[in-house]
């Protein structure tokens, strides 16, 4: 169990330090950047290439999605499980890898035959890192905070069908070659409960 770390926020900073990109919008070649990344992540995760996807994620990744339940409105700051609580995913790449080889072992039945999956990416909005929010991790202002909102149908079977939408909120990190990767990924689901036989498929 790898140790737990402070929520990613997307509200964007304050800051407004002159010349200081910490906190602030990326500008238009980044974001189209940003964007392409994820379309060329859905399309690996759609074409079943999920080794070429692994390449996509940092090794130090977290990957978390809480689960999250019904409460008043006074009460929706409970609404989403906290670090230490129950998760649909809590991993690490290494984890993530491990899921991968168990797809190719023959032994993961929920995906043998494979689930058909479209990854719909929308609402892509992407911010400098401002490190004075995240102390306790080691990031830069050329680091990156992406929010995108997605739309995930899979399809199995005959009869399997299911449809899942949501929030990622990501810190993007750029390799020594300059690439992109996924340093951290939460994931909120908008469903508390789900109607799915399990879940098998990568977001």
């Amino acid at each position: 169990m790898h140790s737990p770390r402070t929520p990613i926020s997307p509200a964007p900073s304050t800051s407004d330090r002159p010349g200081d990109e910490a906190g602030r919008r990326a500008d238009h070649t980044i974001h189209f950047e940003v964007e392409q990344f994820y379309y060329d992540e859905a399309d690996l995760l759609d074409d079943g290439r999920y080794v070429d996807w692994l390449e996509m994620l940092a090794d130090d990744l977290d990957y978390w999605m809480p689960t999250r339940t019904n409460r008043l409105r006074r009460q929706q700051a409970l609404s989403v499980a906290s670090r230490g609580e129950a998760a649909f995913y809590d991993e690490t790449k290494g984890s993530l890898a491990w899921r991968v080889r168990r797809f190719d072992s023959g032994m993961a039945w929920a995906e043998d035959p494979p689930s058909r999956t479209r990854h719909l990416i929308t609402n892509v909005r992407v911010r400098h890192v401002d490190p004075a929010e995240h102390a306790d991790e080691l990031f830069t202002v050329d680091d990156l905070i992406a929010t995108s909102n997605f739309l995930l149908y899979r399809n199995r079977l005959e009869r399997e069908e299911g449809v899942y939408a949501g929030r990622r909120t990501d810190v993007l990190r750029r390799t020594p070659a300059g690439d992109l990767q996924v340093a951290r990924r939460a994931i909120l689901l908008d469903q508390n409960v789900l109607l799915a036989k399990n879940l098998s498929t990568f977001f």
